[in-house]
């Protein structure tokens, strides 16, 4: 794959080396929301059917990105916490273990804390920055026991990109009955993920970072395990005749089936949706593979110059290539990096001890180079 650059709307001066902050917006995804806000203009053109009509293909297609068949088990939520909070509300309350790797985003780990039954188990990372991935897998599956209720964690580190050996987790979880729930919001478009190979009890993705959308939309999915659960709102839109809107004040306690008892109110936002549905058929286009593969090649060889200057980059096995953390040493302080990444126009996030650098298919070498350029000048 070529750089897909010319798509978006960013400006050459800046590198934008920060997707897991938050992408840019491809061009045709902005004018799939101005289409919608128009739309507003004149609502009489607005039917009833398309209250669904749209939110349908949308979970169509969010199903072919995950390798996901069965629609009714794809909503749409605002949030991750909206999404974990409808798995903490429903999961079966027979034991007392939530199992989270430290240092993971709050989003997935306050609608944990705030329910007094469970006990959350944090296992921490290794202290070896390098080799990090099979040492922390390791004690993540020593940590699964039978006093386990559920792990919750991502398909990837939200800090430096460490890859979580969800296959082993999973078989894990299933041997001491206990449920896997993943936020894939730092990994799902932009690195591969099957839900028939995982068989996740519950996966949940903001769709502002790389599913390219906007903010306040994203797409969960929800097994087997929650169809029969309560969720935490209770709207009109998701009960069982609510494409009937002449007769909605025939008011309904049955839901829709499968998972689609969990999706927001208002979901058929006419903005939001369109916008997501665009973002989502570019990446299919680009496949998640593809895209992962272009940011491989893109910073290879950056990394190996890093290194080469006393950064410390876990080796690109253990982690991910759209999102990856480097590591300083005494060689260099926070104060002289974000000097020189200012200097030479670089955006990037610092998280915990990292600078995490998350590129994507609108970056290129020129973007890359500069990025090598600060990190070496910052060097004392």
């Amino acid at each position: 794959m070529k750089c897909q650059r010319n798509k978006f709307s960013l400006q050459r001066k800046i590198s934008y080396l920060n997707g897991a902050y938050m992408s840019p917006l491809l061009k045709k995804v902005e004018k799939a929301g101005i289409k919608g806000m128009i739309k507003k203009r004149k609502p009489f053109h607005v039917a009833p059917s398309d209250f669904f009509r749209e939110t349908e293909i949308l979970r169509n297609l969010f199903g072919q990105l995950i390798n996901s068949p069965e629609l009714s088990r794809h909503v749409i939520i605002p949030s991750v916490s909206y999404g974990i909070e409808n798995v903490v509300q429903n999961l079966e309350k027979k034991k007392g273990n939530i199992v989270l790797a430290a240092g993971q985003f709050p989003s997935n780990v306050y609608p944990w804390s705030a329910n007094t039954h469970y006990q959350l188990k944090f296992v921490a990372a290794p202290t070896e920055v390098k080799n990090q991935c099979a040492a922390w897998n390791e004690h993540i599956l020593a940590a699964i026991d039978d006093q386990t209720a559920a792990v919750s964690i991502g398909q990837v580190h939200w800090v430096n990109g460490t890859k979580y050996d969800l296959t082993s987790i999973r078989q894990k979880t299933r041997a001491v009955g206990a449920a896997l729930i993943i936020d894939g919001t730092q990994s799902i478009g932009a690195l591969p993920f099957d839900v028939q190979e995982v068989q996740p009890d519950a996966l949940v993705v903001a769709g502002y970072k790389w599913l390219m959308g906007p903010y306040s939309i994203g797409m969960a999915y929800y097994g087997e395990m929650f169809d029969q659960g309560k969720p935490i709102e209770n709207n009109w839109i998701n009960r069982q005749g609510a494409d009937q809107f002449s007769g909605l004040t025939h008011y309904q306690d049955n839901f829709l089936p499968g998972a689609q008892r969990y999706e927001v109110g208002e979901h058929s936002n006419f903005i939001l949706v369109p916008m997501l549905i665009a973002a989502i058929k570019q990446l299919l286009k680009w496949t998640p593979l593809g895209i992962q593969q272009y940011c491989e090649v893109l910073c290879h060889e950056a990394i190996d110059i890093l290194r080469s200057e006393g950064y410390t980059v876990q080796a690109s096995e253990g982690r991910a290539s759209h999102l990856f953390g480097v590591y300083f040493n005494e060689n260099t302080t926070m104060e002289r990096i974000e000097q020189a990444l200012f200097k030479h126009r670089v955006k990037i996030s610092v998280r915990d001890q990292a600078l995490r650098i998350s590129p994507n298919v609108y970056n290129d070498q020129k973007d890359v180079q500069r990025l090598v350029s600060a990190l070496k000048e910052a060097i004392i």
